[in-house]
This record gives C-alpha cells, structure tokens and sequence, in this order.
C-alpha cells in the first residue's frame, strides 16, 4: 500500500492516540466491517507505532485465533513496513517474541493464538503495557478478558480488529454496542475505506455475495448468516402500525427465568399488525417477575382496546388462572412448532401478518432465531433467541391457523449453508 494514499478512516485508526487528537482520551479502540476493507493492516501499523512512541522497555500481546494466521496476516505485512521506516527487529520463533527497535525505543512483542478455552492460561501471569486482538470475535471470551486482564501499565490500551460475526456474539454486545460507555472509539470498516482497492475489484465483491451473506461481508453488518429460520424476511418488510384496526388479541410466551414475551395484535383491512409488545428478561433486569406482575403488564399493553382473547404458552397453567381470574377470555396456544414455522413464514410472505416497528425484540429474534444444523436431527430449532418467536407463532396458528382466517401452509425452505 502507498502511504499516501490512506483514507480518511485508516487515517483516523493512526493518530487517535496522539496527543491533541480529540479521542486520545479513550482507551481502547474497535475497528470492525466488511472483508477486504483495509483495517487489519492500519490496525497493526498504528499499533506498533503508539507502542513504540509511547513506551520503552515494555512487554506488548499480539493475538490472533492462531499464531500462523497471526504471522501471516498482520506480522508478515507490518514488520517491514516497519522496517521500511527505520526499525530493527528480531523474531525468536520458539519463544513466540519479536523484539522491535524504533524511535529510540525497544519492546517486546509477545505472540499467542486464542483458538479455544484452554488458550486462557497461555496468557496468565503476564503483565502488558497494551495488546492487540486481530480477529477478536474468533477467539473465545475467556481469552479475551484474560488478555485485557493483562493490561495494567499505565497509559495501556486495547486494539480490537474483527470482521462480524451474528447479531448475538458476545463481543458485538459487550463491546461494540457499549463502546460509548466503555470509552472506546469504534470505527466501522466499508470497502469504500480501503483505498487499495480498485472498482473493479470492488464490483467483484458486491457481485460475489447475496442477503446475509452481502450484508456481513460487503457492508460489514452483525447479522445472523447461518441457518436463519425466517430468511427471507428483511426490513424492507417491517411495517407501521394502523390507527384503525377493528379487532385485538394478545399472544404470550411465558419465563420466569427464560424472558417472557407479548405481542398485541390488530386487524385492519384484513391483515393482522404486531402493534405493539412487552419483554422481560429476568437475567438482564436482575429479577423475577410474579403472575401478577405479567398479569398488570398485560393490561398496560392492552391499554383501553377490548381484547378478544389471550393466547398463552401452553405450559404457563398459574398464569392462565390469574388471568382467567382477572376476567380475561384466555386460550391455550396451539404449540406445533414445524406447522407453526410454516403457518407464520406463509403469513409473513403473503403479507397477513406484518411486524410493526416498535416491535423491537421481535425484530431482533427474526435475525437470532435459527435452525439447530448441528444437532442430527431433523427439523429442530434452536432453543434461543425464540420467546418473542413463540408468542407471534402461538397467534398465528391459534388465530389464523384455526378456521378465524384461511391460511395456506406450505413448506418453509431450509438453507443449509
């Protein structure tokens, strides 16, 4: 790559850590996006550099999901960029350490690979003034935090590097959704920050992916791309909510520890809209809900609209007596899961059903909720990110799956990628 020639992003990448820059304060650094967008190499540029600015003497992690593809992509490409600017280093292979000299400098550059759990303990008892994860949403959490653990010199600072993953990954929730809190700069990669790159190239990969796929590794988005029971369902088809609708039920999942899910419904012109929902989980508040509390939370979403029936999870028996005893006109939920999946992507398809854009929850499980590829068996979903995907099946196929609308079930197509 050509010095001058680096974007306005990658240029961003080497100097937020200078003095005077307006996010020197912060105190670490996220780069995350598309395939081939120009991040890896200005990451591990900027990196050495802040470490050889900054510091004499000191020990530094340079991690990767495992040390050849460490050495192959980042240490085989900066080290004589380096060495181009002036730096003298050394590699002893069997110790897995670079010594670099530059600046008037000299540190230590230690190099792990966190391919799985047990590569926590390689990093134990060592104490780093800064470390830099390439490929961090490959490597398990554990090595991670005990990499970041590692960082107790003053002035230290983490340097994350990473293509996405799925919506739900610990480290897009942990650390990229949290960067402001964290006070960590996250900067999102495109082709488009990749000056190297050609149009034509460019062209190739636009051309080269489709759906999910064009989604994570062209526009560099945490999406599910893998086994999605719903995947034809985009946000193209996420609709706003009517104010006229002529007829209302409410579907419920029910958790105590598991989150418990409940979607109002309303009629207008035929078509069924997710108006509105509620969603708890115990785990993320910190506590436990009683029936009462989901019974109170029920009739705060139902607000002042008659209800024509509440459908619950066949399995919450207390529930549904609460909210018999409150006067509600309550229906055990028809829980064929393979008829309901079917019944609910017809819907979906044809337009009978649409999901309304307050319906956060709900929107973000249609991404998460996936077919279990690794179990053997036949026809199984995963057992997660599915409340809010139970509540709306339990509508459609106790609703409109019996005889209250005529619904066509047809085979769901499976992808397995």
């Amino acid at each position: 790559m050509n010095y001058r020639s680096f974007s306005a992003k990658q240029r961003q990448v080497l100097r937020w850590w200078m003095p005077g820059d307006i996010n020197a304060g912060k105190e670490a650094i996220v780069c995350d996006g598309a395939v081939r967008s120009g991040k890896t190499l200005v990451m591990g540029l900027s990196f050495f550099l802040w470490a050889q600015t900054c510091f004499q003497g000191q020990r530094f992690g340079v991690c990767g999901k495992t040390i050849s593809s460490l050495r192959r992509n980042v240490l085989s490409e900066i080290l004589p960029r380096l060495e181009g600017l002036g730096a003298r280093w050394k590699e002893r292979r069997t110790e897995n350490l670079v010594t670099v000299q530059f600046l008037g400098h000299e540190n230590q550059y230690y190099i792990f690979g966190g391919r799985d759990e047990s590569s926590a303990a390689l990093i134990q008892g060592i104490t780093f003034a800064g470390v830099l994860l390439d490929e961090v949403a490959l490597m398990p959490r554990s090595f991670v935090e005990q990499a970041c653990a590692r960082c107790s010199v003053a002035g230290s600072r983490l340097w994350f590097n990473c293509n996405p993953e799925g919506p739900n990954h610990w480290f897009y929730k942990t650390w990229v959704q949290q960067a402001e809190s964290r006070n960590c700069l996250r900067l999102h990669f495109t082709m488009e920050d990749n000056p190297s790159l050609t149009p034509e190239i460019r062209r190739r990969y636009h051309n080269l992916y489709t759906g999910v796929f064009y989604q994570r590794f062209v526009l560099g988005q945490w999406v599910q791309a893998e086994g999605r029971v719903y995947d034809f369902f985009t946000s193209e088809m996420v609709g706003k909510a009517p104010d006229n609708c002529d007829r209302w039920h409410i579907s419920c999942d029910y958790g105590t520890v598991n989150p418990t899910s409940m979607g109002l419904w309303g009629r207008c012109g035929g078509v069924w809209y997710r108006v509105k929902e509620f969603y708890f989980d115990s785990r993320v508040q910190q506590r436990q809900m009683t029936d009462a509390e989901y019974a109170d939370a029920l009739q705060e979403l139902a607000g002042e609209r008659k209800i024509a029936s509440v459908i619950v999870d066949p399995s919450a028996a207390s529930f549904m007596e609460v909210l018999r005893r409150r006067g509600w006109q309550v229906r055990k939920a028809d829980n064929d899961v393979l008829r309901g999946i079917r019944l609910t992507s017809d819907c979906l398809k044809s337009g009978k059903i649409v999901l309304c854009e307050g319906c956060t929850d709900c929107l973000r499980e249609m991404e998460e909720y996936t077919w279990d590829l690794s179990s053997g068996q036949k026809d199984r979903v995963r057992k997660e990110h599915d409340h809010a995907m139970d509540d709306m099946r339990y509508f459609v196929s106790t609703v409109l799956g019996n005889r209250e609308a005529a619904v066509a079930a047809f085979s769901v197509e499976r992808r397995r990628n």
